[in-house]
């Protein structure tokens, strides 16, 4: 149960520090080596110094042929610290604030970096990702995976503004904290594509009104499993966020999120269903 009420213990008390250990950023980063080259990379953090996101940009640098890395401390009681790397030395300078993304300085670093890479606060990811998307940049961030379920992180992923990372969704994440090790119910999401978002899922099953039934508020079949997805329906199908992880844009196309037809959350045989992805085969 730790996965879940940790991260609501973080939204109500503001204590976001979640690092991430260097093996979780070198297992999802190998994915994404092609677009690393000749950019400037931004990452947000608490503390450069602790951050294994600086670590792991510095000593890849040479290997993803980088420009530049920056990365900013956040510090809420006094200024922060921006830790710039070029290949060929380190400058480390005094913030005039306190290194919060939202502030004009930081916003400023935002604007001349090509990719941002980061865990960001758990408490303001969805103001995180707006930022990003706003600026138009792209990114490879850890969230929480029910952060799938919020109405702004639904509408980027219809919107093919965002998706899934490589990582399987299947089991939850360890994260550095002040407490020691804890799991979390955590994924990566990111506008950068892998080689994963290109192969398509196998279907075996096939389609029957006896065991596939329509929701009461919307034209759609409920399928409560990914591997029931049948092969031979082509209306729109209620399936589990868990899709998102194995979703091949070329093979389906997502139609919507949560709702019926009438406002409501989707119901069967009067029974709210819990969060689902509208899909329909292309």
């Amino acid at each position: 149960m730790a996965n879940n009420v940790n991260l609501l213990k973080s939204r109500d008390s503001k204590n976001d520090e979640f690092y991430t250990p260097y093996v979780e950023i070198v297992d999802e980063l190998q994915h994404y080596a092609s677009h690393f080259d000749g950019k400037t990379v931004y990452c947000n953090c608490d503390d450069y110094k602790k951050s294994n996101f600086v670590k792991y940009f510095v000593d890849h640098f040479k290997e993803l042929r980088l420009e530049r890395f920056v990365a900013t401390s956040f510090n809420e009681f006094k200024k922060g610290l921006s830790f710039v790397y070029d290949g060929r030395g380190t400058e480390i300078r005094e913030m005039q604030g306190n290194g919060d993304f939202r502030s004009e300085e930081c916003v400023e670093m935002l604007k001349m970096a090509d990719i941002v890479v980061t865990n960001p606060p758990f408490s303001l990811f969805n103001e995180y990702v707006g930022q990003l998307i706003a600026y138009e940049k792209d990114f490879l961030i850890i969230g929480n995976k029910n952060a799938i379920t919020h109405n702004d992180i639904s509408n980027y992923i219809k919107e093919n503004k965002l998706w899934a990372g490589y990582r399987s969704f299947k089991g939850d994440m360890w994260f550095e904290t002040p407490n020691g090790l804890e799991n979390v119910s955590g994924c990566w999401f990111t506008n950068m594509d892998h080689n994963k978002r290109s192969v398509p899922l196998k279907l075996t099953r096939h389609y029957s009104p006896v065991e596939y039934l329509k929701y009461d508020n919307y034209d759609g079949i409920e399928v409560g499993k990914i591997k029931d997805i049948p092969c031979d329906y082509d209306g729109v199908m209620g399936v589990p966020i868990t899709f998102l992880d194995k979703y091949c844009p070329s093979q389906f196309e997502i139609v919507g999120f949560r709702k019926g037809n009438d406002g409501r959350n989707l119901h069967l045989n009067g029974k709210q269903v819990y969060f689902r992805v509208l899909i329909r085969k292309k």
